[in-house]
């Protein structure tokens, strides 16, 4: 990686502004999830043993600039407080007379959380003014917020004008796995998509034509591909104006050779609730009218478990059916438990945020990953070929 790391800068006695994610669910007043905080404490006690004063950054939830409670940091200031022993404390203002007494107060080795970024309406639109204000609190930027990578907002691109920016360890961990699957991948490179939408892929899709050997399709995006091959998918989520898409798709792949898998059969049901009737359908003989697609099928778990068992690089982001009701679980489990049992026999492994990281957590399969990636939006762009601002803005190791 040719990014400047923390490890790379003396931390003694400096002030370092570290952007950080930690967008976590809360619901009244209580964090329900708390893997973001977790996932940041590395960096935050790396940066605390150094020496330095360590001030944080992030935002929660989308307050569109105003200052909202129930958007307040002070919860999250409060979980780190309990999961670090040093001292942290939290400042209720963005900017201003009360934050900047409460970073002249801070020691070596001490914490300051300041209030939820997104209180101010210039964060989103990285307003040079705020950015520069921030940076002049520090001497160091630490970015380590992967999951907004992908936007140039003030507190992880605009800081980085003023001041260094160097990456922190998730950061770099993002880099360094996502960077292996996308550059130089190891063959069999094989990629499973699911979710709703094959418009949300369209793009990740093209460029994994040029690196991938086979590209498994399940989730409801599934049915616009077979629909677009012409089969009866009765009343299954279809996005109609993409199947001439899908069709470009599925040629493009015929003559780049790469084989792309599509389900064989599905489990359906005429409502989306736990404990509807279930039914499966081959694909060949067709869903009726009435019935929708809801997870992938026992055969097509058999026939995606095949076609992952000699994979050296696998890339996984969707689930293969609606995962949260238990009914139409089974596809993702089996396909994440192929995907760990190939990890174990030496493949990478990278799950590519959102709602698979969240299926990885539901089955407690998290752990057996080479990589669970923070930013399901930073990480398909990633895949994309695009180049993220919030990668882009850190400071560049000279050789």
């Amino acid at each position: 990686m040719n990014k400047l790391t923390i490890k790379d800068v003396d931390l003694k006695n400096k002030k370092v502004i570290m952007r950080v994610d930690f967008n976590v669910p809360i619901k009244n007043g209580m964090i329900t999830d708390d893997t973001r905080i977790k996932a940041a404490l590395p960096t935050i006690k790396y940066a605390v043993d150094e020496g330095a004063k360590v001030i944080l950054l992030s935002h929660l939830g989308r307050p569109d600039g105003e200052k909202d409670p129930q958007y307040s940091l002070k919860p999250v200031a409060e979980r780190l407080k309990e999961l670090i022993n040093v001292p942290v404390y939290f400042v209720d203002e963005t900017r201003g007379e009360k934050v900047e007494r409460a970073v002249s107060q801070l020691k070596n080795g001490e914490i300051l959380v300041i209030e939820n970024t997104r209180f101010e309406k210039g964060e989103t639109k990285n307003d040079p003014d705020l950015a520069k204000y921030w940076a002049g609190l520090a001497d160091i930027h630490v970015n380590d917020a992967f999951g907004t990578a992908h936007r140039a907002h003030a507190s992880n691109v605009g800081i980085a004008k003023y001041i260094p920016s160097v990456a922190g360890f998730l950061m770099e961990k993002e880099i360094k796995f996502l960077s292996a699957a996308n550059e130089n991948p190891q063959k069999p490179y094989v990629v499973v998509l699911g979710g709703a939408k094959v418009s949300d892929k369209i793009d990740v899709i093209n460029n994994l034509l040029n690196k991938a050997d086979r590209i498994l399709i399940g989730g409801a995006m599934m049915f616009t591909f077979l629909k677009a091959l012409g089969k009866k998918v009765g009343s299954s989520k279809v996005e109609e104006d993409k199947l001439d898409v899908a069709k470009t798709i599925l040629e493009n792949a015929k003559a780049k050779k790469v084989e792309i898998v599509l389900p064989i059969d599905t489990v359906a049901a005429q409502k989306i609730e736990a404990g509807a009737e279930k039914k499966i359908f081959k694909i060949n003989e067709g869903i009726p009218e009435g019935w929708m697609g809801l997870d992938i099928g026992p055969e097509t778990i058999r026939l995606f478990s095949e076609k992952l068992s000699d994979a050296k690089t696998v890339f996984w982001n969707g689930p293969m059916g609606v995962f949260e009701i238990d009914d139409f679980a089974e596809g993702t489990k089996k396909i994440a438990e192929a995907i760990v049992n190939v990890t174990k026999k030496g493949c990478i492994s990278i799950v590519g945020g959102g709602d698979s990281a969240a299926a990885a957590e539901k089955f407690s399969l998290a752990e057996e990953f080479s990589h669970v990636s923070t930013g399901g939006g930073a990480s398909l762009e990633f895949l994309e070929g695009k180049e993220l601002p919030g990668i882009a803005s850190i400071s560049v190791k000279k050789n």
